[in-house]
């Protein structure tokens, strides 16, 4: 076998009407004689073939097969095309289409010779010299090898110097086989990688008096040139995953988070139909979610605590009523109300907004396993009523969220959202800790790093008023009590939150004074969306004091109101007594002349 360096050769086969149909055959074997003494591989000589004829047929390129056995098979069933003889048209193709790197021509810093062997039986219909002299300068080394009535002045115009080693002239195409293994003594050549120590890790490949070392795939190389290192697909951030990347010595494979199943397209993430699998037990509904389900009730039912039967109660608890602020259920409907000084807007369902004051707000949610995954989607629900309460902006309310069980993370701090819904679509993406309920390192969390000016609290002398709101499902597993006192002592209005089997000692040691205007209860997830009410966080201003008090704004303005209405009644009641006294002493005067009239007459 031919052991030299690697090379990037593309036979151009004339298949004209000229070439009679046995002759052409002659033509086959010549070009798998010279194959099968190749040493072809993707790292060694690459092969390709074309045709021609009036026109160009490309019948495999460099890139599409590496093992002889493969090119056997392709050339073995080319059909002739049987037309005219546009030499000049099949270099041109070969100079811009089978020698780019497209088709697999290794680029020419890497010193890889680029071979043309055209084997043609005639005189060129069109012009060759022109173009033969283009793809010389391009690199590609021509032979040129004529058949019989080939024109020998037009191979020379074609072939690479010096013409005495680029040109053959066969006298019959019987004896181009015998030709072939002359012809393959010109492609030989020494193998540099078998005559030095050349200290490549994976392949050493030859080119003419030199080689040089490639890797395996996968793998890069390395600044010596010698040495290899795997490649990390997933490094450059366009491999495309939803979830996450996983790499694979070159290549990469995506995979999903526990609940979610692999798309078809093999990078986006479905979440897997927990309910589809039919042993959910639901009486009414069942809804999915990552690592499982939970029962749902239709419209005027609530679940049980079973988690899987209904029964029936009030609309409000039992339909998703859209109300902002709050639900009041009547016999057979419902109906939403707003907080005093807020009016309901056209669509029933939205209050007016309250812009009085600006807070630094953090929720801390209780993340623990015992708050089940299911409860834990009703928590991010509560999370953003209240969030909706909020008028968000740089300048206005900024809103930090931080999940705790057994260790404590920012989900984001208050400098990261600067909008409502940015703020809730962040909530909704937020992902189930599980583990413990260690609330007091919680409670140190938010003291220490959320309310810092490093993740966006306003500093303290601009009278922002901060806010926590703590979110539990049971008794915490450390002490709450030195960090809730901290909390409180650094200026942070506490409201604590409890849900189940949360410790009513505990939520009143996180709330601050009056406690009872600071904590909340509920018993159960399903029917705690009436806390939401005792959270509208903006802030009023007390007039007379030097300092910033937490109020309902809507109870500003409804005061603000109540004063205005009230002086304007009495103004009224006034306007209306002077009146009156006007009347009366009118009257009065008329009596008396009326008595001193009769008097007259007597």
């Amino acid at each position: 076998k031919c052991r030299t360096g690697p090379l990037d050769i593309v036979f151009v086969i004339d298949s004209s009407r000229s070439v009679r149909p046995f002759e052409f055959e002659t033509m086959r074997r010549f070009m798998v004689d010279i194959i099968s003494n190749l040493d072809v591989g993707p790292n060694a000589t690459r092969v390709g073939v074309i045709q021609y004829s009036s026109q160009v047929q490309n019948i495999f390129s460099l890139k599409t097969f590496f093992t002889r056995a493969d090119m056997e098979r392709a050339i073995n069933s080319i059909v002739p095309l049987a037309q005219g003889t546009m030499t000049g048209l099949a270099i041109q193709y070969a100079m811009n289409v089978a020698f780019s790197t497209q088709e697999g021509a290794r680029p020419l810093h890497k010193g890889i010779p680029r071979i043309a062997i055209i084997v043609t039986d005639g005189r060129p219909q069109d012009r060759v010299t022109e173009v033969a002299t283009q793809a010389r300068n391009a690199g590609i080394e021509i032979y040129a090898v004529g058949i019989q009535r080939a024109d020998m002045n037009s191979l020379r115009a074609m072939a690479s110097p010096p013409l005495e080693e680029h040109v053959f002239l066969v006298e019959s195409f019987e004896l181009i086989q015998q030709f072939a293994k002359q012809f393959q003594d010109k492609l030989c050549g020494v193998d540099m990688c078998m005559e030095r120590e050349h200290g490549c890790q994976h392949s050493c490949i030859s080119t003419p008096g030199s080689f040089y070392c490639e890797c395996n795939p996968g793998y890069r190389l390395n600044v010596d040139g010698k040495t290899c290192s795997p490649i990390d697909a997933c490094a450059d951030g366009r491999h495309g995953c939803q979830h996450h990347c996983v790499s694979l010595r070159g290549s990469y494979s995506c995979s999903c988070r526990p609940g979610y199943y692999l798309s078809h397209n093999k990078r986006s993430c479905t979440m897997i139909d927990y309910c589809s699998f039919g042993n959910h037990s639901c009486q009414h509904e069942c809804v999915s979610i990552p690592n499982g389900h939970y029962c749902r009730c239709r419209s005027g039912f609530t679940l049980q605590p079973d988690g899987k039967s209904c029964r029936a109660t009030d609309l409000c608890n039992g339909v998703d009523h859209g109300c902002e602020f709050k639900c009041v259920s009547t016999e057979g409907s419902y109906h939403c109300v707003c907080p005093e000084g807020q009016q309901l807007q056209a669509d029933g369902k939205t209050c007016s907004k309250c812009g009085a004051g600006h807070v630094d707000l953090v929720m801390v949610i209780d993340g623990s396993k015992s708050v089940r995954p299911q409860n834990f989607e009703l928590v991010k629900q509560f999370v953003n009523r209240v969030v909706d309460l909020l008028e968000v902006s740089p300048q206005g309310t900024r809103v930090g969220l931080v999940q705790y069980s057994s260790r404590v993370r920012t989900e984001f701090p208050l400098n990261k959202y600067h909008s409502a819904d940015e703020i809730k679509k962040a909530v909704m993406d937020v992902e189930y800790m599980e583990k413990g309920t260690m609330t007091g390192l919680a409670l140190k969390h938010m003291v220490e790093h959320s309310f810092s000016e490093l993740e966006g609290a306003r500093p303290l002398s601009h009278n922002i008023p901060r806010i926590g709101l703590v979110f539990t499902d049971g008794r915490s597993q450390d002490d709450i009590s030195e960090w809730a006192r901290r909390a409180k002592e650094s200026g942070i209005v506490m409201f604590a939150v409890g849900v189940g089997k949360a410790v009513e000692e505990e939520l009143r040691a996180i709330a601050s004074e009056p406690v009872e205007q600071h904590f909340s209860y509920s018993a159960d997830f399903t029917t705690m969306t009436h806390l939401v009410e005792n959270f509208s966080l903006n802030i009023c201003p007390e007039e007379g004091k030097g300092e910033t008090e937490i109020r309902s704004p809507c109870e500003c303005e409804a005061l603000v109101q109540f004063q205005t209405n009230t002086v304007a009644i009495l103004q009224s009641l006034t306007e209306k007594n002077i009146l009156w006294a006007r009347s009366l002493a009118q009257m009065t005067a008329r009596l008396e002349d009326l008595e001193k009239q009769i008097a007259n007459k007597k």
